[in-house]
């Protein structure tokens, strides 16, 4: 009796995470045709606005793999626009594991540098973070 063993190729994956507000994605970036799904779903689907949509397309158009890899995210916390600013990051993070020479063109368009910026607690005594109640004089 004779066994064949099979070639199996074993397909490179790169993982990055990107975080942006309070969201937190993990991107997982195979060679593939393009198809990106987020949390099981089509891209199209989760994020329905074009403006999100071409968020996370920058990246890849930028440095022109938007054809050759598949993206795989998982995404939590936040908000739509939070969410797709941390697969931004998470792509950009990971096209850097597939070629670091493509840094300085995506450091160039802010794609690598978290925005940290985050939604600043309420103060008591005032209305919201910094408005203060109207200074009446009499």
């Amino acid at each position: 009796m004779i066994i064949q063993k099979k070639s199996v190729e074993k397909k490179e994956v790169y993982y990055a995470t990107g975080r942006r507000k309070t969201s937190v994605a993990r991107v997982f970036m195979s060679p593939g045709t393009g198809k990106i799904s987020i949390n099981g779903k089509k891209f199209e689907v989760y994020f329905k606005r074009a403006v999100l949509q071409m968020k996370i397309n920058m990246p890849l158009e930028l440095v022109e793999m938007d054809k050759r890899f598949d993206i795989r995210a998982t995404v939590k916390g936040g908000g739509l626009s939070g969410q797709a600013g941390a697969i931004q990051h998470g792509i950009s993070r990971a096209i850097l594991k597939v070629n670091p020479d493509l840094k300085p063109q995506l450091r160039k368009a802010t794609f690598i540098t978290r925005d940290s910026r985050k939604v600043e607690r309420k103060k008591y005594g005032l209305r919201k973070a910094r408005k203060a109640h109207p200074l009446v004089k009499r």
